[in-house]
């Protein structure tokens, strides 16, 4: 599991490969992973915008963007955690990913809170550490 906390939000992400949606004959490597994110803090916040910084094995980036989280933009008081689930495709068997949420307080403050990078390695993957 891999974990950030900025302005005391916690954000936790917890990837898994997804072999019954890969296909590595045609370089089609799936990852499911799971966020919670929670407000650790003393104010209400809302999840208003998103954004993906994704990495494949050859370097290629792709990056994604837009409002809220798998359809929504949830609303969190003190203490609150919500927590959901997506997935990435990739055309090689790893990669990793990293990013941000754009949050705003009751108050109307925007800050961006981080969500830690995070591998995406196929079962069986031989690591070489450079």
């Amino acid at each position: 599991m891999y974990r950030a906390s900025t302005k005391e939000i916690e954000v936790t992400v917890d990837p898994y490969y997804l072999d019954e949606q890969s296909d590595p004959d045609d370089s089609r490597y799936v990852w499911g992973y799971t966020v919670v994110i929670t407000n650790n803090s003393k104010q209400a916040v809302t999840l208003v915008n998103r954004y993906w910084h994704i990495t494949d094995q050859n370097g290629v980036v792709d990056e994604v963007s837009g409002p809220g989280v798998v359809g929504e933009q949830p609303h969190l008081r003190p203490g609150d955690s919500y927590e959901y689930s997506s997935g990435c495709p990739l055309d090689t068997p790893s990669g990793m990913m990293f990013g941000h949420y754009e949050m705003e307080t009751d108050t109307g403050e925007v800050f961006t809170v981080d969500i830690p990078a995070f591998s995406l390695d196929s079962p069986g993957l031989a690591r070489v550490l450079n």
